[in-house]
């Protein structure tokens, strides 16, 4: 699965700050309404929900916030660049920086956790995320994304 069949370049946004996690999530709410037509306090709940089984933060800067909701077709992302981390409760305690946030149909099965790993895997090159951080402009973010990356073994 690549990350064009599930970013769009309306589900770009750099951020200046959040003032915390719950902040974060209703720019990824409002992110999520204006790009996928979702209602972003539902999608908010989601997110936090899903949060509350177990931070989201992967460690690096990196948090992969997720959730399943209704009135989806196909798995759905966003990212949000913020100029300021903040803390996420991530697995390394460090403050994060890129946030993609997934959203999968109720029952998306194999898709969301395919959809998640891809995403897993791209960020966590350190390289890409070094590109992100220096280009904190959307059209940017989005290429920089979505460019053919090399297929790597597992």
């Amino acid at each position: 699965m690549e990350l064009s069949a599930i970013l769009k370049p309306g589900a770009v946004r750099v951020m200046s700050a959040a003032s915390s996690k719950k902040r974060l999530f209703q720019e990824i709410g409002d992110l999520a309404q204006s790009a996928f037509g979702l209602d972003a306090p539902i999608v908010v709940d989601a997110l936090m929900e899903r949060e509350s089984l177990g931070p989201t933060g992967v460690g690096h800067g990196v948090a992969l916030p997720h959730a399943r909701l209704d009135g989806l077709d196909d798995v759905v992302g966003g990212i949000v660049l913020l100029e300021t981390p903040i803390d996420f409760g991530a697995v390394d305690r460090q403050p994060i920086d890129i946030a993609f946030a997934l959203f999968a149909p109720k029952d998306a099965g194999v898709n969301h956790l395919k959809a998640l790993a891809r995403v897993s895997r791209t960020l966590r090159d350190p390289s890409i995320c070094a590109k992100l951080r220096a280009n904190p402009d959307p059209a940017t973010i989005y290429t920089i994304l979505t460019e053919t990356q090399p297929v790597q073994a597992a």
